[in-house]
């Protein structure tokens, strides 16, 4: 029985999961919105802007008909940006089926309603009864899209775990299950404001340690919402949580990071966010993350100097308010 995979995106973690699923013996769709890009596409098999070194294997085909996507597999991977996310489930809701199994591979949460990926799919399919997940992990596209080795975690249930497997885990991604959608979602969400906060320190030259900190201290941040907000902590120690942060805090090819030290050179944010194609979902995150601290009464210092920086605070003036806060013990909540 031929796999097949139905991807909706053409970012750099769809091409990248595409190129998996093929590796993996699956036959895979692609969903590209923009006809000149679906059009380069078919031609070459290779994004015009983005990983340059990816040719996409003959078993990857596009097209910019979202019914012909919709209805090619009943294994859907959803893979653009979080912001775009109810737009796109909004006009797939004509195209589906009961029987789904869908994934979402996006990194974020939804500004308006600070929903994560699943919560929004649920709610613009109103009627669905198939079911849905999130994919989530230490996943470096540069470096997966080049056949390096890497792990991931698919949360869900078990049955959606058992028919993704085969599509995207027989190539150089190893895949776990994990039962807690909730946490695998916001740890892959909020790990992007400790990248930024990372790379705020490294082009700041302020060490390792302080770097070191900021992870340890805001992987102990993000689980404190994370678990407000339905999580269970010992997510937040795996591949979705540290795994993630580890990698995406340390990696020269990590938007979040790059959009740090960017910060640090004294770049005004919008002038960085205009000067990129890519999205930096770690922007509206810390927004989102903010309010949300704000709204159950929960410290969160890293998120806040974040975005303060954001709003033209400077870098010196967060690290002092950082290393000037009232002492607490390491795990007061």
């Amino acid at each position: 029985m031929t796999l097949r995979l139905t991807i909706f995106g053409s970012g750099n973690w769809a091409l990248t999961l595409a190129a998996v699923a093929a590796w993996s013996g699956s036959r895979v769709k692609m969903f590209v919105r923009r006809p000149e890009l679906c059009h380069a596409l078919i031609n070459t098999h290779t994004h015009p802007e983005y990983l340059p070194h990816l040719h996409l294997p003959p078993e990857v085909s596009f097209t910019t008909d979202m019914s012909e996507a919709a209805s090619y597999a009943a294994n859907w991977l959803l893979a653009v940006p979080s912001q775009h996310m109810r737009a796109l489930a909004l006009a797939l809701s004509p195209y589906v089926p009961q029987n789904l199994y869908a994934l979402s591979a996006a990194k974020g949460l939804e500004n308006a309603t600070a929903f994560r990926m699943t919560e929004v799919l649920k709610d613009s399919w109103s009627d669905f009864e198939g079911d849905l997940g999130a994919l989530s992990g230490p996943n470096l596209a540069y470096e997966i899209s080049q056949g390096q080795p890497a792990a991931s975690v698919i949360a869900g249930s078990p049955a959606l775990f058992r028919s993704m497997v085969p599509l995207l885990g027989q190539a150089n991604i190893r895949l776990y299950g994990q039962k807690d959608v909730a946490g695998v979602e916001l740890g892959g969400a909020l790990k992007n404001i400790l990248a930024i906060a990372v790379g705020i320190a490294k082009a700041s030259d302020l060490g390792d340690n302080a770097q070191a900190a900021i992870m340890t201290r805001g992987l102990h941040e993000m689980g404190r919402l994370a678990v407000e907000l339905g999580a269970q902590w010992t997510t937040l120690a795996g591949l979705s949580g540290l795994g993630d942060v580890v990698a995406t805090a340390n990696s020269p090819v990590s938007r979040n990071r790059w959009l740090g030290q960017q910060l640090a050179k004294g770049r005004a944010l919008k002038e960085i966010l205009g000067s990129t194609t890519m999205v930096v979902e770690g922007v509206p995150t810390a927004y989102v993350a903010k309010r949300l601290g704000k709204d159950f009464h929960l410290p969160l210092p890293i998120t806040t100097e974040v975005v303060e920086i954001f709003e033209g605070k400077p870098v010196s003036a967060a690290i002092h308010d950082l290393m000037n806060r009232a002492r607490v013990e390491e795990f007061d909540f």
